[in-house]
């Protein structure tokens, strides 16, 4: 079957740039064998043979300095519209003569973003879009779990597009068994996914270089996509988040504009008067708002109308990306931080302080995988299982306030509280004496007393 060529570019006052990896934005076209399924095997020497023989699998030659690339039948492709999944697709038809089918998954990124992306992927020479509805799953299996875990990275960042990416190459294993492809995106999932595959990887083969060069590529080969030359935010969006990086945020230095935020209001400009919210969590997981059950992705998406409308979640961050370097970016995430400081503020209460230790250190190392884009490592599973039983009694309601881009919480309930107010008072009775105190004191204090002993010559 022969791809169809679109019709010349045509311009748009809104450009989606090429972006760098960031986190587990390490993505490829991997090769399945058309014979292999898609198991969860994790054979350790199959994975090293991989890794070995990718550049002897994908590569049959060199000639004059031009690599000849091994031929595919075809290729399923993570798209979006923008500059770099459209010129991705007749990169992929010049250079392996394989047909693509473009591949959107729905993870609540606004029907404005689906729109015409059928025609868009058509014009731009793939044979197919497929598109599925994953919201509902995105942020039960695998948002929830990272809300339950703590799982921030580098203190700030809720992980919005790490989250979205192994959920998407989940969907992708199945339209690639579906359309009969034998190569999909995403090399980290699916080395976990499917050790028996190989990699195409654009991003480190081609020649473009940057923003430019890919108009130029789309232009010549007829690729219509909605981008000008002139620099312009870099934006993921997900019912999650909306992240921004780069034109004036490439200088950490720099405020953000106003104008560029799109999720949330101006804290300054949010209503004057204080919204208050309870959250009613279930083992670790919330599950309504103001005594309504609502599905996850609804809970969610009522929390971002909700939290966008009083300026919560703004972020600013400098972090550091999996590849060495520092990264500035700005995110807004209203209902994700609302979700947070709820699950938190229950913690308080059903959790022990060894108990709440342990978790924040494992919360660390849990993002870091996250981030990463190692979501089906055995790691991540194992502590995702420590997380649930740890969390079985942090069931209850967190009473919250809104409040021109602050959150503060005004209450919290549990039938699981280990607070009593017979022990927190202070007073004698028959669990606490002040009287042993003394000793316990006396003890806890011993080796600061040794020290000072030795100091002194005593």
């Amino acid at each position: 079957m022969s791809c169809p060529q679109g019709p010349p570019l045509t311009g748009s006052a809104h450009p989606t740039p090429l972006r760098q990896p960031k986190g587990n934005r390490i993505s490829c076209s991997s090769i399945i064998p058309s014979t292999a399924a898609p198991g969860r095997s994790r054979s350790i020497s199959a994975i090293r043979a991989v890794l070995a023989s990718d550049k002897d699998k994908m590569t049959s030659a060199s000639v004059d300095g031009k690599v000849l690339r091994k031929k595919l039948n075809k290729v399923v492709l993570a798209y979006s519209g923008g500059l770099d999944t459209s010129v991705i697709v007749p990169w992929l038809r010049e250079n392996y003569g394989c047909e693509v089918v473009c591949f959107t998954a729905d993870v609540g990124q606004g029907l404005q973003e689906l729109e015409g992306l059928e025609q868009k992927a058509k014009a731009s020479g793939a044979c197919q879009l497929v598109v599925k509805d994953l919201k509902e799953e995105f942020v039960k299996d695998f948002i929830f779990p990272c809300l339950r875990a703590g799982a921030i990275y580098e203190r700030k960042y809720l992980l919005g597009t790490s989250m979205a990416r192994p959920v998407i190459a989940k969907a992708m294993v199945d339209v690639a068994k579906e359309v009969g492809a034998d190569a999909v995106r995403f090399e980290l999932t699916f080395f976990a996914l499917n050790p028996e595959l190989s990699c195409v990887v654009p991003w480190r083969e081609w020649e473009i270089t940057g923003r430019e060069d890919a108009i130029e590529y789309a232009i010549k080969h007829n690729v219509p996509v909605p981008v000008t030359k002139k620099s312009i935010y870099s934006r993921d969006r997900n019912l999650w988040h909306l992240s921004h990086e780069g034109d004036i945020l490439e200088d950490p230095a720099n405020e953000p504009a106003e104008d560029m935020y799109m999720m949330t209001v101006d804290p300054i400009k949010a209503p004057n008067e204080p919204e208050y919210l309870k959250i009613g969590i279930v083992e670790g997981l919330p599950v309504s708002i103001n005594g309504k059950e609502l599905s996850p992705a609804s809970l969610l998406a009522e929390l971002n109308e909700i939290g966008g409308k009083h300026g919560i979640g703004r972020i600013d961050m400098v972090e550091n990306r999996l590849v060495g370097m520092k990264s500035r970016g700005v995110y807004e995430t209203p209902g994700g931080t609302i979700l947070f400081t709820a699950a938190r503020e229950l913690e308080s209460l059903t959790l022990d302080r060894e108990t709440i230790q342990i978790k924040d250190v494992l919360a660390l190392k849990y993002a870091e995988l996250v981030y990463a884009g190692r979501w089906f490592d055995p790691l991540r599973e194992s502590m995702d299982a420590f997380m649930k039983e740890i969390t079985k009694t942090t069931t209850g309601s967190v009473t919250l306030k809104l409040y021109k881009g602050s959150v503060s919480v005004t209450g919290r309930e549990s039938p699981n509280s280990l607070y009593r107010q017979d022990i927190s008072s202070f007073e004698n009775g028959d669990i606490y004496n002040q009287a042993d105190a003394a000793g316990f004191i006396r003890l806890y204090g011993l080796p600061m007393r040794v020290r000072a002993m030795l100091e002194k010559g005593l």
